[in-house]
Parts: C-alpha cells; sequence; structure tokens
C-alpha cells in the first residue's frame, strides 16, 4: 500500500490543479476579479494552515528573527502574491488549457535557473548537457506555439457549456491571448525562482510547514494591498453565490492541502517524482475542460506537448547525468545508480 500511496496523492495533486484552473477561468469569464479572487484564496490557506503549523511546530521551530522575517516576506511577494496575480490575469486572457500547458515549463524553469545560480551542472560537450539544452529549446518552442498559434476548435461531445463568456472583437482577442501566455511564462518564471531559493532560505529556518504558512500570510497581505491599488471598484469585492465564490473556496482550501501534499510527496520520493507528474496537470484540464461542454484550440494541445517533451528530455538528461557520474565515482563498477539516493540535489518546484 505504501508504493500505491505516492502515484494515489500525484493523481490527486494534478487533479486539484486541473480542477482549479478550470473553475479560476470560469469564475474569470464571468465577472470575477482576479486580484480579489487571489486575495481571499491566500486569505483562506493562512486562516486554515497557521492553527495547523503551530500546533505541530511551535515547539521545534526556531525563533524567527526579524532579518528571516523580511526575507519570507520578499519571497512571498514576487514568488506568490504578484506571481499569482500575474498568472490569473494571464489565464483572464487565455484558457485553462494554455495555464495548464505552462505549468509544464516550471521544472525545466528552475532547473537552468539552479544551473545560472550554480546549484546545477550543465556540461556542453557531455550527451546529457546536449539533451537538457533541447529541453529548454522544446519548451521555447511549445510557448512560441501557444502564442501564435490557436488553430482549430476541438468541440466537446457535450453541447450544453457551463460556463458562457462574452464575446470579443478577434484582433484584440488575438493580442490579449499572446499577452495572457508571455504573462504565465513570466509568472512561471518567477514561481520558478522562488523555488530555487527556498533552499537556501529552508536552511536558515528549516520549519517547512511553518515556513511556508508565514509566506502565504505576507501573501495575503500583500495581495490584499495590491488589489486596493488594482480593484477600485469595491462591488467587486462582494462575495456572492455562484461559480466565483465556488473557485475562491476550493482554491483556497485546496492551496492549503497542497502545501501539506508536495512536502510529503517530495519527502517520499523526491522532487523529480513531483516534477514527472506535472504533465498529467494537462491532461486533466483537457477531459474536464471537455466534460463542461468547452472546447479545447488544437494549438494548445500541440504546443502542451511539445512542452511536456522539453519537460522530459530535462529530466532524461539529468538522468543521464546521474549514471554518468555514479559510474566515474564507482570506476566503472555500477552505473546504475538509485534514483532516489540523487533527487535530493534538484531543486523543489511548487505550482
Amino acid at each position: 500500500m505504501g508504493s500505491i500511496a505516492p502515484y494515489a496523492v500525484s493523481l490527486l495533486l494534478r487533479l486539484i490543479y486541473g480542477v482549479t484552473n478550470i473553475l479560476t477561468k470560469g469564475a474569470f469569464s464571468q465577472g470575477t476579479s482576479a486580484c480579489v479572487l487571489v486575495f481571499y484564496r491566500f486569505l483562506i490557506a493562512s486562516v486554515l494552515l497557521l492553527p495547523v503549523a503551530f500546533a505541530f511546530e511551535r515547539k521545534t521551530a526556531p525563533p524567527l528573527s526579524f532579518k528571516v522575517s523580511l526575507k519570507l516576506f520578499v519571497h512571498a511577494l514576487y514568488g506568490m502574491s504578484a506571481s499569482t496575480i500575474i498568472s490569473y490575469i494571464g489565464l483572464k486572457y487565455t484558457s485553462a488549457t494554455s495555464a495548464s500547458a505552462v505549468t509544464n515549463l516550471l521544472p525545466v524553469f528552475t532547473f537552468f535557473l539552479a544551473v545560472l545560480f550554480r546549484m546545477e551542472s550543465l556540461n556542453l560537450k557531455r550527451s546529457h548537457g546536449i539533451v537538457k539544452v533541447s529541453g529548454l529549446v522544446l519548451c521555447s518552442i511549445g510557448v512560441t506555439v501557444l502564442a501564435l498559434y490557436q488553430g482549430p476548435e476541438l468541440k466537446s461531445f457535450i453541447h450544453h457549456r457551463l460556463f458562457h463568456e462574452t464575446s470579443h472583437d478577434s484582433t484584440n482577442s488575438t493580442r490579449k491571448w499572446i499577452l495572457g501566455v508571455i504573462l504565465q511564462s513570466f509568472a512561471a518564471a518567477m514561481w520558478a525562482l522562488w523555488a530555487v531559493l527556498q533552499g537556501h532560505l529552508f536552511g536558515e529556518y528549516p520549519s517547512k510547514l511553518l515556513n511556508t504558512t508565514l509566506q502565504i500570510v505576507f501573501a495575503s497581505i500583500q495581495s490584499f494591498l495590491m488589489a486596493l491599488l488594482i480593484e477600485r471598484d469595491f462591488s467587486r469585492w462582494k462575495l456572492c453565490l455562484d461559480v466565483g465564490l465556488v473557485a475562491i473556496l476550493f482554491s483556497g482550501i485546496t492551496l492549503a492541502l497542497l502545501c501539506y501534499l508536495q512536502v510529503w510527496l517530495v519527502d517520499m520520493r523526491g522532487p523529480v517524482f513531483l516534477s514527472t507528474t506535472v504533465p498529467l496537470t494537462l491532461v486533466f484540464t483537457i477531459i474536464l475542460t471537455f466534460l463542461i461542454g468547452e472546447a479545447v484550440t488544437l494549438g494548445s494541445v500541440i504546443s502542451g506537448v511539445i512542452m511536456v517533451g522539453g519537460l522530459y528530455n530535462v529530466l532524461w538528461g539529468k538522468r543521464l547525468e546521474q549514471v554518468a557520474t555514479g559510474a566515474q565515482g564507482d570506476d566503472g563498477g555500477n552505473a546504475a545508480l538509485d534514483l532516489e539516493e540523487q533527487e535530493a540535489s534538484v531543486p523543489k518546484t511548487q505550482e
């Protein structure tokens, strides 16, 4: 049963992300403010996580200094509140499928940022280095295809659409789509930077649950201030019994759950295992999109497949490097290293 649990948790994680994308896009289609949704999401997660974090880590957590608090605040600013708002604004302009496709960039961006910070190696004279670079190239092609080519719509077999969106001028919609893809990709890069720097932050404040919870609390405060600046129409802050409320409650509750499940999964099987399951978000999102009567553009599917290829190229290159390093370390004796023992060197990723 223990060997099945990580796979079951991975499927649950990716299903939650897919449902979140669908509900959030539906909320935006019916007029919910992106900034207000982000604030309520972090607020709910903070309320749920704070008691749990203090109950489990209050006695073991080290004292929280002003320096560490400031670092937590800064990390929450760019890696949570700002990046989520940017991503959600991009989602307003595109689709849930495109958002799930861009998710595949997270582990790739994380790896190459780790290379820039010299936390990972990249040797272009070796096959594994070339394979890793090819992954970045494929992801770049995938983003370009997603931005510039939507293609024909793949219609759902369900003709009654659950969410309805006001039509826009085609030229304006095309420009917004491109802007949306750019914003989502930029947000993915910000999340990747956050993931890379978490290692240093956990080194200074090792209580993982309390560390993450405090960042979410800071993010709720920051997103509130950002929403006040961006969303001046206070009537849009009002919660109604609609899909917007469902999206807020679901995303807030599941954010608290995802924090725990991802830490558990990384501890159980390592961050590489977590990264290999990322493409399932796209699969679940496409299935759910069809089930609610929405169409999926061919460009989103093609670009998603290309980005999945880029992700697995990076992971494949990492595996080749581990095998080569193991062969050298054992003088050619045992080239087949245990992947789980090597995964700790890969930076953790979070969506």
